[in-house]
C-alpha cells in the first residue's frame, strides 16, 4: 500500500472507482511530468450525487454542505489519479486546483466552500498538497452539482 493510500486509510477515506466522463473528454491527461485531471463532481461512493450536494450554495445548499461537496470532489480527483498512475505515491505535488461553485446570486463565500477541497489535499499530501488555486462562482454545473473541482499534479518516479 502506498504511503498516500495509508494516509487516506488512517483518515477513514476509501477511494471510489473513478467516474466515467459524462461528455466528450478524457478523465486525465499526462503531459511531461504533469497529470491534469478533468473536473470532478461530488459523487459519493455509490457514484451518485447526494441531495444535499444539488443546487446552489447560498440558496438551498449551506456553506458546510458545499465544503463537504468540495471535499468529495477532491477524493474523486485522487481516485482518477490512482486510475491513471496506478500508485498515488507518484504524486510529487498538487500544483493547482480549480474550483467551480454553483452559487446563488449575491453569494460571495466561494473561497470558504473551496477550502473543503484545498484542506483535504493538504491533509492527505502534507506540504506537497499546498497549491495554487482559482475559485469562481458559476450559475450552473453538470447534473445540478453544487461543486466541481479540477487539478494539476506534478508526478515523478
Amino acid at each position: 500500500m502506498s504511503a498516500i493510500e495509508a494516509r487516506l486509510q488512517s483518515m477513514n477515506v476509501t477511494l471510489p472507482g473513478p467516474a466515467a466522463p459524462v461528455a466528450n473528454y478524457v478523465p486525465c491527461v499526462i503531459s511531461g511530468n504533469l497529470l491534469i485531471v478533468s473536473g470532478q463532481l461530488a459523487l459519493g461512493s455509490d457514484g451518485k450525487l447526494a441531495p444535499e450536494h444539488l443546487g446552489k450554495v447560498g440558496g438551498n445548499v449551506s456553506v458546510e454542505a458545499g465544503r463537504a461537496a468540495a471535499r468529495l470532489c477532491a477524493i474523486n480527483l485522487l481516485a482518477q489519479a490512482k486510475a491513471a498512475l496506478g500508485d498515488l505515491d507518484l504524486i510529487r505535488r498538487c500544483v493547482r486546483l480549480g474550483g467551480f461553485i454553483c452559487a446563488a446570486p449575491g453569494f460571495s463565500q466561494v473561497a470558504a466552500v473551496m477550502n473543503g477541497a484545498s484542506d483535504f489535499m493538504v491533509e492527505v499530501l502534507g506540504d506537497a498538497g499546498r497549491h495554487a488555486r482559482t475559485t469562481v462562482g458559476v450559475a450552473e454545473l453538470p447534473l445540478d452539482c453544487v461543486v466541481e473541482v479540477d487539478a494539476i499534479f506534478e508526478i515523478g518516479a
